[in-house]
């Protein structure tokens, strides 16, 4: 995707032309969302704090994380609970062969979809490892308290 925008600079007709993808290739994503100046946080806090904050983040992530977790398995067990029993009771009969053929299908959509989005995933993680690396302290109280989120 490219813009032109007409140069004020001088007086011909000329254009200049702004790439976006190049632009967003070379600025990342955290840039875009929180400004040029939010460098690392390193920079920012003392370690205290930033473990602190890291840590109080995690924590209620992993909180949430496992209620909705345990949320989703119920509603997942409950509802193939529901399926077998209307089963064995006649309400319900599963053409396991039609399933089968739908799975197989569904398994061959996502290959193709994981294959083109290979590339985008990839760089992703390369953005996410060289964050995580920049923040190395925050993303260590993070995890600790994610951990201990899930544990409680």
């Amino acid at each position: 995707i490219a813009f032109c925008f007409p140069d004020h600079d001088s007086d011909d007709d000329s254009y200049e032309v702004l790439d976006l993808t190049e632009y967003a290739r070379r600025h990342h994503w955290w840039n875009r969302l929180f400004g040029l100046n939010s460098g690392p946080i390193v920079e920012k806090y003392s370690v205290a704090t930033q473990i602190v904050m890291g840590g109080v983040t995690g924590w209620c992530a992993g909180f949430l994380f496992q209620k909705v977790g345990k949320l989703a398995a119920t509603a997942v067990g409950g509802g193939f609970l529901l399926l077998q029993i209307a089963s064995h009771s006649g309400y319900v009969q599963v053409d396991w062969k039609r399933v089968e053929k739908d799975v197989n299908k569904a398994k061959k959509q996502l290959k193709k979809r994981a294959n083109k989005a290979a590339p985008e995933i990839n760089t992703l993680i390369e953005e996410s490892t060289e964050f995580i690396k920049q923040n190395i302290v925050v993303s260590s109280g993070f995890v600790g308290g994610f951990l201990l989120g899930l544990a409680s």
